[in-house]
């Protein structure tokens, strides 16, 4: 099981990329997101590692249980959302995409209905993690 991330983690870790991610989508068009006129570096990989385990595992308590699986590769998966438990094979309800949307989605930049294009959904439950996000606002 993997550690408890506290609020305060989870926003300080958001923080630390918000910059970028707000530029990031405005690179690929997603969303209605305004970046800065500067150029934003993009984080460290340790940095932008935090910043989607910690709020990926902030939605996992938030919303605990195992019909849904939630992954950004090559970071994290965790599973939520109360309802039958999945024990072999791959999930019927999984969700999946890059790291900047969904930390797109984790900070409020972005609605999970403006994405559906760009990520991998699949499952009659996988919607549902929509309605726990934000996990922060920053």
């Amino acid at each position: 099981m993997a550690p408890k991330v506290s609020p305060a983690d989870v926003r300080s870790a958001l923080n630390a990329v918000a910059p970028w991610v707000a530029a990031a989508l405005e690179q690929r068009g997603i969303g209605a997101v305004e970046a800065s006129e500067s150029e934003v570096a993009r984080p460290t990989r340790a940095t932008l590692a935090n910043a989607v385990r910690s709020s990926a595992r902030m939605l996992a308590q938030e919303a605990p249980g195992h019909s849904v699986e939630l992954r950004v590769p090559p970071f994290v998966a965790v599973q939520c959302i109360e309802g039958p438990r999945h024990t072999r094979g791959t999930p019927p309800n999984v969700v999946e995409m890059a790291p900047e949307l969904w930390l797109g989605l984790a900070l409020g930049l972005l609605r999970y209905d403006e994405v559906g294009d760009h990520i991998d959904a699949s499952g009659t439950r996988a919607g549902e993690i929509a309605d726990h996000l934000p996990v922060a606002r920053v």
